[in-house]
């Protein structure tokens, strides 16, 4: 999972990815490091509960890799590309830090943020792709952290806002 300046190095390194391989190999690499994102965070929060659920995602991340390896040994990926919806909220909350002390809305809106910029990774990098296959496989993922990202929006609409 990626940072916004992060993102920016990647999509300028396109020629690294000379095949759908890599690019899955590289996507796979992410998924583990939500995982461990994820796993982190869950253990930073002082809340059980909190750390049930962080660890509930990073299973969930787990879920995307094994698909991801799936989709690397079957060597074909069957893309059905929809619109996800967008709530927008991270657009609209201040970015939080990891730490022991998080509250869950900072611990929510770390997440958001996080999808937010996988998200627009695999966007761009759809964009540069050289042929409409890598193109798809992008898109796919970005569709997989869009939907994310929305989880954790709907989350911080019920659970945050509506408390306010």
């Amino acid at each position: 999972m990626f940072t916004f300046a992060e993102t920016k190095k990647y999509t300028n390194t396109m020629e690294e990815f000379k095949s759908v391989n890599d690019i899955l190999d590289f996507a796979i690499d992410q998924e583990q490091q939500a995982v461990d994102f994820y796993k982190d965070l869950a253990a930073k929060v002082n809340s059980k509960v909190m750390g049930k659920v962080f660890e509930q995602f990073s299973k969930e991340e787990m879920g995307h890799k094994a698909k991801l390896i799936a989709v690397k040994e079957k060597g074909s990926y069957n893309v059905a590309i929809e619109k996800i919806l967008d709530l927008k909220i991270s657009d609209y909350v201040v970015h939080a830090a990891s730490g022991p002390e998080m509250t869950y809305q900072d611990a929510l809106i770390l997440s958001m943020n996080k999808e937010k910029a996988a998200f627009k990774l695999y966007l761009t990098l759809s964009e540069k792709a050289p042929n409409d296959d890598i193109k798809n496989l992008f898109l796919m993922l970005a569709q997989e952290e869009s939907k994310h990202k929305l989880r954790f929006e709907l989350e911080y609409d019920e659970n945050i806002l509506k408390e306010n």
